[in-house]
């Protein structure tokens, strides 16, 4: 199984869904097209592809000249039938490659928040396991509509498009499932000044934060990344050394 990682800031680590590739022995394949504007250079060398969170909104190509070749490479990728996962960031991106509306500094969220599943969620394969109203982690303000002919899985009362899916098994998530304990405490400690001016006192309530909503979030987070990395179907042989490659810039008609 070789899964193409786009990661579009630097301190976006794979947390909870980075085990459960583990556990399936997933080759991962990193690219960082905000460095260098690499990006896959066809759907056909992995069987998956994930897209990151990042600080950018989705429409910022004046900055980000890559991400229109982004939404066409996941439009591309789940019109192709393959597993593909859009957090954050990566969720707005799939809804723009669908044609979904970004709305840009709509909606701030920020840390363990519950969310609840639609009646489409309760019998998606994303979600089987969880509890109807469940806990996780957020960090975003811009949001979308969703796109036309997607499911929406989960909603919160701020956001309303927490979830959802387009096709076999094209996924968007506004939050941050992959954000186990030890990535928010990397982010905790990194984005100090940041998360200061967005959410007042946080910080000093972190640590009963975390102790009252961390490890539920953590069970949720990786009971999610399983039921996506049981949606990927393995189409050739994965290459025998795992490593981070850069092939060519993207070129998607």
């Amino acid at each position: 199984m070789r899964v193409a990682v786009v990661e579009n800031m630097k301190n976006t680590p794979l947390g909870s869904l980075g085990v459960a590739l583990a556990e399936a022995n997933a080759q991962l394949d990193y690219f960082r097209p905000y460095l260098d504007g690499r990006l896959p250079g066809s759907i056909f060398e992995h069987d998956a592809l994930v897209v990151l969170g990042g600080e950018q909104d989705a429409l910022d190509d004046t900055n980000h000249p890559y991400l229109p070749a982004l939404a066409r490479l996941m439009l591309r990728f789940g019109e192709s039938g393959k597993a593909v996962l859009g957090i954050c960031l990566g969720a707005q991106i799939l809804a723009r490659a669908h044609g979904g509306e970004n709305l840009l500094g709509k909606t701030l969220e920020f840390g363990w928040k519950s969310i609840d599943m639609t009646d489409a969620g309760k019998v998606d394969p994303l979600l089987a396991g969880l509890e109807t109203a469940f806990t996780t982690f957020e960090w975003h303000s811009d949001t979308f509509k969703l796109p036309e002919g997607a499911s929406l899985l989960a909603t919160s009362p701020l956001a309303e498009n927490q979830a959802f899916r387009i096709g076999r098994a094209a996924y968007g998530t506004q939050f941050h499932f992959e954000a186990n304990a030890e990535v928010v405490a990397g982010w905790r400690a990194g984005f100090e000044t940041s998360i200061e001016r967005m959410e007042p006192g946080w910080l000093d309530r972190y640590p009963d934060l975390a102790a009252a909503y961390a490890a539920a979030a953590d069970a949720n987070g990786l009971a999610i990344a399983r039921n996506w990395v049981r949606l990927i179907k393995v189409t050739g042989d994965a290459p025998t050394a795992a490593g981070d490659v850069q092939p060519g810039n993207v070129q998607l008609a």
